[in-house]
């Protein structure tokens, strides 16, 4: 016999009690851009600010599931409780989260204490972001005192993902040149903590050294991120990475950069997302409205210069004029 549906009083008692069914079911509601979600949130978000977000970014492949299983392992023993958020492509055929709740993070899946959701872009980027930012909001309120979010990669989604999060770890392979292009390319300004995973393969040693060699261009020595060495699968050198985490998350709250970075963040991500929904909202009305259409296709015949076009738009779908006409 189907379950009946869980009321909006029995949503937001269930997450404050942590209830897995209920979380779920929130989280559920918020992927699905559903109005209840919207209610719960705004409920349940006086209560929250107390969890702390790690960011798990790093390219495909380097173990990063592996590492944040071993970390939510390391968690438990002091009895902390966990919210994993790993953010995946999407299917082509189901739309939904294409690999699925991660298979090295299935030895949690029936520990009380962690919660772990799959999330998929559905084709939305910057949807997906707003659906992450009010999966954390859940999570916090629900009482986790650590939520792990994990990207996929570092693509621009990613980074969105990852602009909500307290803190960030990027891992890293040996033997993977795209890794060191990759911080040489700009993802150093992401990481508070780096892991280079793997620590066995024979060229970890070499690779610590040419992160470390990057990281020593900032010329500002607090801005250093850590560099450690582990081996997930084994555990090796999680512990270390767990107490840096820590001491991570103390040394943002002691100079009161936490509080500001959960500011800038939260103000970061309200204009991201009205910035994605003005978007959509004027693309439906220029898919609605021929004369719109039309001055699109004006611009590629280069009869009406784009600024001018831009200006017609935001009058007709705004309300307002563009720069061009300030």
């Amino acid at each position: 016999m189907a379950r009946r549906a869980l009321t909006h009083d029995q949503l937001v008692s269930g997450v404050r009690r942590g209830d897995r069914r209920a979380l779920a079911r929130a989280i559920s509601l918020a992927e699905n851009r559903d109005p209840g979600a919207h209610d719960l949130v705004a409920e349940l978000y006086p209560e929250t600010g107390r969890t702390f977000a790690i960011g798990v970014t790093g390219p495909p492949g380097v173990g990063k599931s592996s590492l944040i299983a071993a970390l939510v392992r390391q968690a438990r023993a002091l009895g902390r409780s966990v919210g994993v958020i790993s953010v995946d492509p999407s299917s082509p055929f189901t739309q939904g989260a294409l690999l699925g709740d991660r298979i090295r993070l299935s030895d949690h899946f029936l520990d009380p204490g962690v919660f772990i959701r799959s999330m998929g872009t559905r084709g939305h980027l910057g949807g997906l972001a707003e659906a992450a930012l009010q999966a954390l909001l859940l999570l916090d309120a629900s009482g986790k005192d650590i939520v792990f979010l994990e990207t996929v990669g570092t693509g621009q989604s990613e980074v969105e993902v990852i602009g909500i999060a307290d803190a960030v770890l990027l891992v890293l392979m040996p033997g993977s040149g795209d890794s060191v292009q990759a911080l040489k390319a700009g993802i150093m300004e992401i990481p508070d903590v780096i892991a280079i995973n793997k620590m066995d393969h024979p060229a970890a040693k070499t690779m610590l050294n040419d992160v470390r060699a990057i990281v020593a261009l900032d010329p500002d020595p607090a801005r250093r991120p850590p560099i450690l060495l582990t081996e997930a699968l084994r555990g090796e050198g999680v512990p270390a990475l767990w107490e840096t985490l820590e001491a991570t998350r103390t040394e943002l709250g002691e100079a009161g950069e936490l509080e500001e970075r959960r500011r800038r963040n939260l103000v970061g991500e309200v204009l991201a997302v009205a910035t994605g929904r003005a978007r959509a909202r004027i693309e439906d009305a220029i898919a609605a409205d021929a004369g719109l259409t039309e001055l699109l296709t004006a611009v590629q015949r280069r009869e009406v210069d784009p600024l001018t076009a831009v200006d017609a738009i935001v009058a007709a779908v705004l309300g307002g004029a563009g720069d061009a006409a300030a």
